[in-house]
């Protein structure tokens, strides 16, 4: 096993041009990800600070104006395209939206199918559901009762519990999850928490957790980094982070984030 870390952003910085405007949406961010042991590193920040830009650049989606990324020592963008399969390989992505990445004319088992080609998982097509089928037991789904239905037949939360399972399907070392949570409901929210947590802790896989909710920061993230405006103004271990911090920003963030107190009664009169 490689020495360098996993994941490196070095100095990353992008601006975008547009009418004559220029808009800086990542200011020289650099964010190191070690190899061993699995953790679950939160980016955290308001809309428009900057968060989705960096897990973009981190996937390829996007190309910084200056700065890094490095795989294993290596700068991703200099990587050839057996090289760069790799880093897809150990490097995968759960989005906000678990319905905007299903084609909804094709069936759920075509995702697992298209990723098991691509990747050359399998030799046969029994090897191949054998994997689909542990794929979907690590995320508490079985084959039967999804992989024949459209995606609009499936809740979002089954949505995004599939796309889970897709992820681990490759055995990544990283997962970059951007607000994987923000669009299901709390008891959903809870169970796919607990599933990154047990990624993490029984598969080795670490996470880059993308968000605005502190709260669920609070509960599973090993280190945390505040993004504002495109800089991380604070950074370190997410429960002291929280607890007390120290930029004005992260105050502010921590703030907003609403505590509950059973002894605080709601203000109800006769309904009129």
């Amino acid at each position: 096993m490689s020495d360098s870390p996993l994941l490196e952003v070095r100095s990353a910085t992008k601006v975008y041009e547009k009418a004559g405007e220029r808009t800086t949406a990542l200011d020289n961010v650099s964010l190191t990800l070690p190899d061993a042991p699995a953790t679950i590193t939160t980016i955290a920040g308001e809309s428009g600070s900057g968060k989705t830009t960096l897990s973009d650049a981190i996937l390829g989606f996007t190309t910084l104006t200056s700065g890094q990324i490095l795989h294993r020592g290596r700068d991703v963008g200099s990587l050839d395209k057996e090289d760069f399969l790799t880093y897809r390989r150990e490097v995968q992505a759960i989005f906000q939206d678990p319905f905007g990445v299903y084609n909804p004319f094709y069936r759920i088992r075509h995702v697992f199918d298209l990723a098991v080609k691509r990747f050359g998982l399998a030799t046969s097509k029994a090897q191949a559901r054998e994997l689909t089928e542990d794929a979907l037991r690590v995320v508490g789904m079985r084959g039967a009762e999804v992989l024949d239905k459209h995606p609009h037949q499936l809740s979002g939360g089954q949505r995004q519990r599939l796309m889970m399972a897709r992820a681990y399907l490759l055995k990544p070392r990283l997962i970059v999850a951007d607000e994987p949570v923000s669009m299901v409901d709390a008891s959903l929210r809870a169970l796919i928490l607990d599933i990154m947590l047990r990624l993490r802790d029984e598969q080795g896989i670490s996470f880059l957790y993308i968000t605005h909710d502190l709260s669920t920061a609070y509960q599973i993230g090993d280190e945390i980094c505040i993004l504002y405006q495109g800089s991380i103004v604070e950074r370190g271990d997410t429960r002291e982070v929280i607890d007390n911090p120290r930029h004005e920003y992260s105050q502010l963030l921590i703030s907003s984030i609403p505590i509950p107190d059973p002894d605080v009664k709601w203000e109800t009169g006769p309904l009129t």
